[in-house]
């Protein structure tokens, strides 16, 4: 079999299994949203924390629940590792500086999931578990809760109520996501991904000496990396590893993972707002973006120049040959146009073009179909703004799902597209302009730009993969990197909550004639072409002096 039809077979297989569950997933992420009934563990939970889950919020009350239940994860997780010395567990690694604990933590309870760090060389199992695997369930039951409390805004009328964010929370978390990553951890595990809780082995010669390993609950923590859209390894290498990642079709399997949440979130979208054809445009503006980024992926990947590439039947190099160009090309788009961050394969070594199709994946916000909640609040911000400048061309009040957009709303959904390129252009241009960053950088002209470039729309978008080749473990990148996670998840949830609030506040408007139908496909059209033009030009000049110019060399 060839190594294109390869590629292709695997996309198709993988369409079909998200197609399969979409209806399915979707419906129950809607019960377990609109649910009046709280089960008795949820109960606990509540009197645990001074909770009460019936009381309706409004967004300021909503958003002051994010951001306190967020600083008290940052706080616990960086005193975690710098305490690491003295746990049990650590497996003889000493505490982690501050400025890498400080960039971890925030990396991690952003659902960034940024790592400067050799996992298996700086991590032990309390750390890894009780830390870090903890906030890859958390994070992402956040990111959920935000979107939920969007499409709530929509939904409601004359109420400026959103429902209540620790309900969400813990519903997220306990009803979604732990039986999701159980199911998923177990098929891991029946595949070859470890599981124990194993201590440092030496193994074998390596160059004259012997080579090191040590296990851990690897697979559990690889089931919600990838489907909170979390992305960070036990290890290193990520899910290139094979204790990680041991085969194509697990390397498949995790794919699905990343992917399967955020498609199903549009029809729950859709049933929450009484309109499931509104979820299938929103559907179909993902699936359509997300596709196309793939070929234009693996073209650039299959394309044969030189006699080395047509041996190898692709771009190679930094690839792992049990997944091929073609597996390896999917999950970087897959991981890109989401907020995960895993890799299984080193996106420096991509060719020219293709590192920049990665790095455009995250720089539209990463909405097709975007992180765990994010990819779907992104996208209906998006949305608003499509209607927008709808109305613009036909001088009408722009509405959508019976809402209207005025100057408030415009102002929030202006502002939330706009942090993110700040942080991402103001960051790189100072890391490029000052004297010391520049000594990270290990290789000259566009690809070393493209470094730069990568690491910080990575870090400002939430995504965490890396494009290697870069030394980011210096007090200034996790000190800027930190700062740029840290504002890239927040400052958006705050536009995201209050335009939520202003919505939830409106008396509905009823159909007429002039009302632009947002469920048909004219307007998956004219949202996708919203998106590529108003957030994908932003940044057009700093791809060509990376990227593009390296690929065009």
């Amino acid at each position: 079999m060839g190594s294109v039809l390869a590629g292709v077979l695997q996309l198709l297989a993988l369409i079909g299994a998200l197609a399969l569950v979409h209806v399915p997933a979707g419906n129950y992420l809607a019960k377990v949203y609109s649910s009046r009934r709280h089960l008795r563990v949820e109960r606990w939970i509540y009197r645990a924390i001074g909770a009460d889950p019936d009381t309706e919020m409004r967004w300021p009350a909503y958003l002051r629940g994010v951001l306190a239940f967020s600083l008290a994860g940052v706080l616990f997780l960086y005193l975690l590792q710098r305490l690491q010395g003295v746990l049990p567990g650590s497996l003889g690694f000493s505490s982690v500086n501050p400025a890498q604990s400080f960039n971890t933590a925030v990396s991690f309870v952003t659902n960034t999931n940024w790592q400067s760090y050799y996992g298996e060389q700086t991590m032990g199992h309390v750390v890894q578990t009780a830390g870090l695997a903890v906030q890859n369930f958390v994070s992402a039951a956040v990111g959920m809760a935000v979107a939920v409390a969007l499409v709530r805004g929509f939904a409601r009328s004359r109420s400026g109520e959103l429902g209540n964010f620790w309900a969400d929370l813990v519903r997220g978390t306990l009803r979604v996501l732990v039986p999701a990553a159980v199911l998923g951890a177990l098929v891991l595990v029946a595949c070859g991904a470890i599981q124990n809780f194993s201590g440092i082995h030496e193994v074998g010669q390596f160059m004259g000496g012997t080579q090191q390993w040590n296990g851990g609950a690897v697979a559990s923590q690889e089931a919600i990396k990838e489907l909170g859209t979390n992305g960070g390894g036990y290890f290193n290498a990520n899910s290139a590893h094979p204790f990680e990642n041991p085969t194509p079709f697990t390397n498949l399997f995790e794919i699905f993972l990343i992917l399967v949440i955020p498609f199903s979130l549009t029809r729950t979208f859709g049933l929450m707002v009484g309109s499931v054809r509104q979820g299938y445009a929103i559907l179909a503006t993902m699936a359509t973006i997300w596709l196309g980024f793939t070929a234009l992926m693996t073209a650039a990947e299959f394309s044969h120049h030189g006699p080395a590439l047509q041996a190898a039947g692709g771009a190679m190099e930094g690839k792992e040959v049990r997944f091929g160009v073609g597996g390896s090309a999917l999950f970087a788009v897959s991981t890109t146009l989401t907020s995960t961050g895993a890799v299984d394969a080193f996106h420096s070594s991509f060719t020219g073009l293709g590192g920049g199709v990665a790095m455009l994946g995250m720089m539209l916000g990463e909405i097709a179909p975007g992180g765990t909640g994010s990819g779907l609040y992104g996208m209906l911000i998006m949305a608003v703004i499509a209607v927008f400048l709808a109305g613009l061309m036909v001088g009408r009040t722009p509405e959508y799902l019976g809402k209207k957009i005025g100057a408030r709303e415009m102002k929030l959904a202006a502002c939330y597209i706009l942090v993110t390129p700040a942080l991402v252009l103001v960051f790189t241009a100072a890391s490029l302009a000052l004297p010391t960053p520049p000594h990270s950088v290990l290789n000259p002209g566009a690809h070393g730009f493209s470094e730069v470039l990568y690491a910080f729309t990575s870090a400002a978008n939430n995504n965490g993969s890396a494009f290697a080749g870069l030394n980011v473990n210096t007090d200034w990148f996790n000190t800027t990197t930190g700062l740029a996670m840290l504002l890239g998840r927040f400052l958006p949830m705050v536009f995201v909550l209050a335009l939520a609030g202003s919505l939830a506040a409106q008396r509905p408007v009823p159909e007429s004639a002039g009302t632009l139908r947002t469920e048909k496909p004219l307007f998956a059209g004219l949202l996708v072409g919203a998106i590529l033009i108003v957030t994908g030009l932003t940044y057009f000049p700093a791809l060509a002096l990376g990227p593009l110019a390296e690929g065009l060399a």
